[in-house]
């Protein structure tokens, strides 16, 4: 089960104790998520889920640790040795395995109030971006490769261009709970219809984010739902395969999400929500232009009568009032 969902797993562990990202939490909770979906498993399934949970528990940290033991504690099929290690009872029949207690969760430190420096303010100009400027930068985005995606994001800090407005925490909160329900279910349709919903995005666009093969795009959709970088890693193995497989995908794209800037991810997102007007505007485009010349020509034909309607035809008389 797992070595078939992690092939790479040895080389994960491996690199997560010489890098700076640590994947080992999000290992032990994926690995016990897929664990605890089937209520039965194979002698070989619970000998690998074993000997990896085995090697992980006593290498995250507190919380992960917490979480793990309370999915494990109501699951009926826990591994002896696992119990044992995480310091759980046996389930007897007729008695109900205690919950584990809730973690208490420290209240946010207030942030520093500082006054913003000159780069900022200037970064938080009203410069709105137009509409061609947005297809432009969507376009180069989504060309481009990985190296250069990343140099993209990096220079977009740096733009005047006006960013999007944050997402509010209460929408962002919701999102990324059904976002990473409906990647772990590998439900496409619901993950992309809910990133579109909360992103202010066209179906066009969300689509676009979720097939990107590379990543990036899904990252930066992300890091503008301020997404804890935990889930994003649990996001990418459950709901992208050919990304969470590859050892080095997973560290490429976990470095670039801890170093990925609000602003960046802000302005482009301003960017994708721009370039569907740029193509509103070029598919009717050609129709205005047509029907501006049928007006001028329209226009130019049309002669001014000499008698109004309605009216009688002038006669002019001579100096006796005679008819000439």
């Amino acid at each position: 089960m797992t070595k078939s969902l992690f092939p790479g797993f040895d080389g994960l562990m491996s690199l997560s104790r010489r890098e700076g990202v640590d994947v080992r939490p999000t290992l032990l909770r994926v690995l016990t998520d897929l664990y605890v979906q089937s209520s039965t498993h194979s002698d070989d399934e619970q000998r690998q889920f074993v000997e990896l949970a085995m090697r992980l528990i006593d290498q995250v940290d507190d919380a992960t640790r917490a979480a793990v033991k309370a999915r494990l504690a109501i699951y009926p099929s826990t591994p002896a040795p696992i119990m044992q290690k995480l310091g759980l009872s046996a389930a007897q029949e007729g008695r109900r395995v205690p919950l584990a207690r809730e973690i208490p969760v420290a209240p946010p430190a207030p942030s520093p109030v500082r006054t913003p420096t000159e780069a900022e303010q200037r970064m938080a100009s009203n410069m709105a971006m137009q509409p061609k400027d947005a297809a432009e930068i969507h376009d180069m985005f989504f060309h481009a490769g990985a190296s250069e995606r990343a140099l993209i994001l990096h220079n977009l800090a740096q733009t005047p261009l006006k960013a999007a407005p944050r997402i509010p925490t209460v929408r962002a909160k919701r999102a990324i709970q059904i976002l990473e329900m409906a990647a772990i279910a590998g439900d496409v349709e619901n993950f992309t219809f809910e990133l579109g919903d909360s992103l202010i995005l066209p179906s066009r666009v969300a689509a676009q984010i979720v097939d990107d093969a590379s990543g990036e795009a899904l990252a930066v959709a992300a890091r503008a739902l301020d997404m804890p970088s935990p889930v994003f890693q649990r996001i990418l193995l459950f709901f992208k395969p050919e990304i969470g497989n590859s050892v080095t995908d997973v560290y490429r794209l976990s470095r670039l999400y801890d170093r990925l800037s609000d602003r960046s991810a802000l302005v482009l997102l301003a960017a994708w929500r721009g370039s569907t007007l740029a193509v509103t505007r070029a598919k009717y485009q050609p129709s205005l232009h047509d029907s501006d010349r049928q007006r001028a020509r329209a226009g130019a034909s049309q002669t001014r009568p000499g008698v109004q309607p309605g009216s009688a035809p002038a006669v002019r008389t001579g100096t006796d009032g005679s008819d000439r």
